[in-house]
């Protein structure tokens, strides 16, 4: 597929204003975010598919990376977090939101590629960092430093929402009930999804 920009990219980058990019946006269009998808939509700065990279970004150029119910999709999960990680800047943020596995809805689109759990991004941190249960790092050397991860819990149900919302804030208050949560409940009460704020490592 090729890439179509309709906007003028290096003014912006160049420009002393944050460089915000949005993956996936759809039809949403924040004031001053660059917006990036696969459909051309009219709010779509750059149209392109996200499985071949982000090549029409320069590396270290990006403050912010926003990407809602996106990585989901993509195959190449691993090429797309290395490009992540090269456009940011060395202070750079990406915030992600990804479906956690036990998301009873998450099955219900056939779009979907791959599921997310509590470790799926610490596999791209370096071990001392990690949470108490540790994962293997050595299937890439792409390195990212996690600031925050959130499970989410949410229903489009008054009541189970009320005790959802409740249930979160004990699970988030602590990474070993996170752990916890996720070895023996998350099939009794199941995680909407993730939010999880990284940046590119700086060890």
């Amino acid at each position: 597929m090729e890439t179509s920009i309709k906007i003028d990219l290096e003014q912006l980058i160049n420009s002393l204003d944050p460089v915000v990019v949005e993956l996936g946006c759809g039809k949403k269009k924040r004031q001053g975010v660059i917006t990036v998808d696969r459909v051309d939509l009219s709010n779509i700065d750059i149209v392109t598919d996200m499985e071949e990279g982000l090549g029409f970004l320069p590396d270290s150029s990006v403050d912010q990376i926003h990407c809602r119910s996106v990585l989901e999709h993509i195959e190449n999960f691993e090429n797309l977090m290395r490009e992540i990680t090269r456009v940011l800047k060395k202070d750079g943020k990406a915030n992600i939101f990804v479906p956690h596995f036990s998301n009873p809805y998450y099955y219900s689109d056939y779009t979907h590629r791959r599921f997310f759990g509590l470790y799926t991004f610490y596999y791209f941190v370096e071990t001392h960092k990690q949470l108490k249960r540790k994962v293997p790092n050595f299937y890439t050397d792409i390195r990212i430093e996690i600031l925050s991860l959130k499970l989410v819990f949410r229903s489009p149900f008054w009541i189970s929402r009320r005790l959802k919302k409740i249930f979160g804030v004990l699970i988030n208050s602590h990474r070993c009930l996170m752990e916890f949560y996720e070895q023996h409940l998350c099939y009794i009460f199941p995680c909407h999804g993730i939010e999880v704020v990284f940046m590119p490592s700086r060890e």
